[in-house]
């Protein structure tokens, strides 16, 4: 049996595409902070509402398994003549324990390597 694709889904079954990846530790807290970034949103085009099954976690699903992250913030930006156009979403959550940051690395290492991106750490 082959080890599935790496995804991200904020639908169970629909994957979306990451733009980039901002990862900051807070100096005095030490809690890592996560923005994922997505030019465009499948589940918008598939339900073209947030509000139709909207799901409180994000799914990131590899061959460890799946790691379900609440996001802090969601941010759906708009423009276009119209303003309907989405231009942006930005999706922020944070990571207090050293182990389940490891498990996040890992898996944004295996998204990088199955869509053709770059991810590194400073």
């Amino acid at each position: 049996m082959s080890s599935p694709v790496p995804s991200i889904e904020f639908f169970q079954g629909v994957a979306e595409e990451l733009s980039s990846v901002s990862l900051r530790r807070h100096k005095n807290t030490g809690i890592r902070n996560v923005l994922m970034i997505f030019e465009s949103l499948n589940a918008l085009e598939k339900f073209n509402s947030f509000t139709k099954g909207s799901a409180q976690n994000i799914s990131l699903i590899d061959s460890e398994g799946e790691i379900l992250v609440t996001p802090n913030s969601l941010k759906i930006i708009f423009g276009g003549d119209e303003g309907d156009e989405l231009k942006q979403v930005k999706c922020e959550f944070e990571i207090e324990s050293d182990s389940h940051w490891e498990r996040f690395i890992r898996f944004m290492d295996r998204y990088a390597e199955a869509n053709g991106m770059e991810f590194g750490t400073k």
